[in-house]
């Protein structure tokens, strides 16, 4: 899809890779509407992007959610891409994990997402087509100690993603998954609990602004997975391929 004019969604946009990712779209032509929790940062978001819409949004709470994408669409006629971007960590060894935390971790990274998409999917679907991109993690492609109750969400939401994608593809509507690796953001502050115990992928960490490249190639592609570079050694590859 060309970014140039579209409506693009992006949730979690107050900081990190939904920030660089909406200033990155916004700079590309994209009218961009802002969501997150944050009303105040958001309002001095959209102030340095042309044409864009704050709408301060609990990406936990599905009412939240479909009044954000119903005030999308009233405000652009339509929506052209989605990005599922908010989510928050919970890196604490199973034994260890509090139940009613992690439902909390499920309402925001796996229940979130799926009351954004069945808000936008109508909508995508009457005006012939659209792109979602969910932001999963390179987490849900390893195996580190101490981080599965995070991990786990994205692993739900790689198969979600990909499930729908094959739903969805007579619709026009192409879902895809991103993943980033280790991103030097304010993530690990915002994470509900963490252990002493937690592992670490032990992967360099790459910039907001460098995710945000992927996401943009992403929408443009309308690729099934896109990979961060920190992580170009799990991706498909052809048959008889090595990785560089």
């Amino acid at each position: 899809m060309d970014i140039s004019n579209a409506v693009v969604i992006v949730t979690g946009a107050s900081s990190g890779i939904g920030l660089a990712t909406a200033r990155l779209l916004g700079a590309q032509g994209a009218r961009v509407v802002l969501a997150a929790r944050s009303a105040d940062t958001l309002a001095q978001v959209a102030a340095e992007l042309p044409d864009a819409l704050a709408i301060p949004t609990d990406m936990s709470d599905v009412a939240a959610i479909q009044h954000m994408v119903a005030a999308a669409q009233a405000q652009y006629g339509r929506v052209d891409v989605l990005i599922n971007n908010a989510g928050r960590g919970l890196h604490v060894p199973i034994e260890e994990l509090n139940l009613d935390q992690y439902r909390q971790l499920v309402d925001l990274n796996l229940v979130g997402v799926l009351a954004a998409m069945q808000a936008v999917i109508p909508i995508m679907r009457a005006q012939g087509g659209g792109v979602i991109i969910n932001i999963s993690s390179g987490l849900s492609k390893m195996l580190v100690p101490g981080v599965a109750p995070y991990a786990s969400t994205k692993y739900a939401l790689n198969a979600l993603t990909l499930t729908a994608r094959h739903e969805l593809a007579r619709d026009n509507i192409r879902v895809g998954v991103m993943y980033p690796g280790v991103t030097a953001t304010n993530f690990a502050q915002n994470v509900i609990a963490r252990s002493a115990n937690a592992g670490s992928s032990g992967m360099q960490a790459e910039t907001a602004e460098q995710v945000a490249v992927k996401i943009a190639e992403a929408i443009t592609t309308e690729a099934a997975e896109t990979y961060a570079d920190s992580l170009a050694a799990f991706a498909p590859r052809p048959a008889g391929q090595s990785p560089a």
